[in-house]
C-alpha cells in the first residue's frame, strides 16, 4: 500500500473585511506586491506569523478601504493567496442581521450562502486563461470547510464569545444597502445575515482547493426590524470598532490550533473534488 501523501505545511491566509483588517496581529511582518494572471490583488500581501504559524494577510477592500465590493478583484486575491502557499483562509466580514436572535456584535460562523450578486466573475475557468483550461462545475453543497468552522466554534466557546454555529448569508451586489422589501424577502428565504463579499470569494476558494471559513460580525439589523434604526455606515463602523477585538482574539487563538492539526486528507479531498469538477476541452 502506498504511503499517505505528506500533509503540506499549514499556511493561513487572512482576508480582512471592513474594520477587521488590522495588520498588527502578525509578528515579523513583510510586505509583498504581486501580480497574477487575473490582474493585481486588492493590496500588498502582508506576510508574518501568529504563534509560529505562517500567515498572509490581505485587506479585501485595500488597506485604505478604496475598493467597492463589486470592483474587488476576487480572482486575483485568491490566486495570490494560493500561489503564496495558503492551505486555509480565515476571513472576516461585516454583515447585517436578518434574525432577532443574531444581535449586533454577535459572531456567526456561516455555513451556507445565497448569491444575489449580478456583476462578478465567479470562476477561474472562464476560457480566457490557458493556465486553467476547461469548464469547472464545482459543488457548492458544503461551501465552507466544516473542520475549520468546528475549530472556530470551539475556540469561540472557550473564549466566551457569543457565536452562532451556523447561518446562511445572502450576498448582495451593493454598494447600496437593501430596500425594506428586499430585507423582508431575504428573511422569508431563510437568510440569517446579509453582506456584499462572501460571493464569489467562497466559490473561488473551493476552486483553488483552499479550506475556507468566514467569521461574520453582525453590525446592525439591516432595515427589516421595526422600531430599530436602519443600517447606516456610521452605525456599522461604530459596532465594528466596539467588537473587532472578538474577531481578533478568535483568529489569534484558532490559528495555532489549526496549525497543529493534520490536514492532509481534507486538502487531498478538496483537490480531488476540484479535479472531478473540471470538464477539459476535447481535442
Amino acid at each position: 500500500m502506498a504511503a499517505a501523501a505528506a500533509s503540506p505545511p499549514v499556511k493561513i491566509g487572512i482576508i480582512g473585511g471592513t474594520g477587521l483588517d488590522d495588520p498588527d496581529i502578525l509578528e515579523g511582518r513583510t510586505e509583498k506586491y504581486v501580480d497574477t494572471p487575473y490582474g493585481k490583488p486588492s493590496d500588498a500581501l502582508i506576510l508574518g506569523k501568529i504563534k509560529n504559524v505562517d500567515c498572509v494577510l490581505l485587506a479585501r477592500h485595500g488597506r485604505h478601504h478604496t475598493i467597492i465590493p463589486t470592483n474587488i478583484n476576487y480572482r486575483a486575491n485568491m490566486w495570490a493567496l494560493k500561489e503564496e502557499g495558503c492551505t486555509h483562509l480565515l476571513v472576516t466580514t461585516a454583515c447585517g442581521s436578518l434574525r432577532e436572535e443574531i444581535q449586533p456584535g454577535d459572531i456567526v460562523i456561516i455555513d451556507q450562502f445565497i448569491d444575489r450578486t449580478t456583476q462578478r466573475r465567479l470562476t477561474f475557468y472562464d476560457g480566457n486563461h490557458s493556465c486553467l483550461p476547461g469548464v469547472c462545475h464545482v459543488s457548492m453543497a458544503e461551501p465552507f470547510c466544516a473542520k475549520t468552522r468546528e475549530v472556530l466554534m470551539d475556540v469561540a466557546k472557550k473564549l466566551g464569545i457569543k457565536c452562532h454555529s451556523k447561518g446562511t448569508v445572502i450576498t448582495i451586489e451593493g454598494p447600496r444597502f437593501s430596500s425594506r422589501a428586499e430585507s423582508l424577502m431575504f428573511r422569508s428565504w431563510g437568510g440569517d445575515v446579509i453582506n456584499m463579499t462572501t460571493v464569489p470569494e467562497v466559490i473561488l476558494a473551493k476552486e483553488a482547493g483552499i479550506c475556507y471559513a468566514s467569521i461574520a460580525m453582525a453590525t446592525d439589523y439591516d432595515c427589516w426590524k421595526e422600531h430599530e434604526e436602519s443600517v447606516s455606515v456610521d452605525k456599522v463602523l461604530k459596532t465594528l470598532k466596539e467588537n473587532a477585538n472578538k474577531a481578533t482574539s478568535l483568529l489569534l487563538t484558532s490559528i495555532p490550533q489549526i496549525g497543529s492539526m493534520e490536514w492532509g486528507e481534507t486538502l487531498q479531498n478538496l483537490k480531488s473534488m476540484v479535479q472531478l469538477s473540471v470538464i477539459l476541452p476535447k481535442h
